[in-house]
């Protein structure tokens, strides 16, 4: 950020007709999209102003989704004043206290019960004052996987011989558990990261790409985050936890077994770290962010982890191990081949 930069000159000019003089702006982070965070400062309060680029990051699903959000009852960012047209918003402080940096083997349980307990408001948010919520149908799983295929294993590694078949095995069937599963409103990034603690509150953001969608996708984003790895027995229990709220609260039909729940949900945990892992890597190679390469190891562990329980997943698995995962390490050994080579 210069004082020459567009976007923030057009910010700044904004912001003084919102605001009295005096104010003072300071940047404090970007995201994993085109969307800049800014910190402003009055005599009076502390306020985020949002620059998000119109024609690449629009406002207005977020927009409706923070009323729907808050309509059904959970805690979000309270919108101060928004501009549509330039993609400027503001809102109110939330603070920097992230639930991920709080999380430790002794609380996590704690927090993560907590956050699991606001999935039912989220899945009874299936519309906002747009419309219906985008369905996440087979198309869109499908696009998603393929991201994998294009950034990590062609543009990243340039991998030759991919095993097309056992992809579009492996990827047809984690489509088709997302499809068979029961579907609610879905956050979408439901993770550490992107819940806030305000005051002992738990409070949502990044929810701009909720849509319609299967109901364990939320609870695995949280559960086997792919920034953070917990103990397998804790997990399974908070899984089942999970479970059991869903049928006292009627979410879930009575015909499905806690088996078959827990099929759904460790396919679709597969199906978005392998989304996750190539979208890491398409954020360096087109975005010239290189601060998620190092999460791409984790996300390949989850892979090998899960799909080896599935004897329909186990040469996916092995060839994780045998080809994907020794590429990675070998890429992150060579520093020449780093950001200063993308550009």
């Amino acid at each position: 950020m210069t004082l020459q930069d567009p976007r923030f000159l057009c910010l700044q000019a904004w912001l003084q007709q919102q605001l009295p003089a005096g104010f003072s702006v300071c940047l404090i982070s970007g995201d994993a999209s085109f969307r800049r965070y800014f910190r402003v400062q009055t005599a009076e309060n502390s306020l985020i102003a949002v620059d998000s680029p119109p024609e690449l990051v629009p406002i207005a699903p977020f927009l409706a989704l923070d009323n729907a959000f808050a309509n059904a009852g959970l805690a979000v960012p309270a919108v101060i004043a928004a501009n549509d047209k330039d993609g400027l918003m503001l809102l109110e402080d939330l603070g920097d206290v992230q639930l991920g940096s709080l999380l430790n083997a002794d609380n996590v349980a704690y927090w993560y019960r907590r956050a699991l307990n606001m999935l039912p408001q989220v899945l009874g948010i299936q519309r906002s004052e747009l419309g219906v919520l985008t369905d996440y149908d087979a198309a869109f799983v499908e696009r998603e996987l393929a991201i994998f295929s294009e950034w990590l294993l062609q543009v990243h590694l340039k991998l030759e011989d991919i095993p097309e078949a056992l992809l579009e095995r492996s990827f047809a069937l984690l489509t088709e558990s997302a499809m068979a599963q029961p579907k609610g409103g879905m956050h979408r990034d439901f993770h550490s990261r992107n819940i806030m603690v305000r005051n002992d509150e738990l409070v949502l953001i990044d929810f701009q790409d909720a849509v319609l969608g299967p109901i364990t996708y939320d609870a695995v984003s949280l559960l086997r985050d792919c920034y953070v790895r917990w103990d397998d027995a804790l997990i399974n229990t908070l899984r089942d936890e999970y479970f059991d709220m869903l049928r006292q609260q009627g979410l879930l039909p009575v015909d499905v077994s806690r088996g078959q729940f827990q099929r759904w949900f460790d396919l679709m945990g597969l199906q978005r770290h392998i989304k996750a892992a190539g979208i890491f890597a398409r954020l360096f190679h087109r975005d010239g962010k290189a601060g998620y390469l190092k999460d791409i190891p984790l996300t390949l562990t989850y892979i090998v982890d899960i799909a080896r329980r599935y004897p329909e997943l186990h040469a996916l698995s092995e060839w994780m191990v045998s080809t994907v995962q020794p590429a990675v390490l070998q890429w992150q050994e060579q520093p020449s081949l780093r950001l200063e080579d993308e550009q």
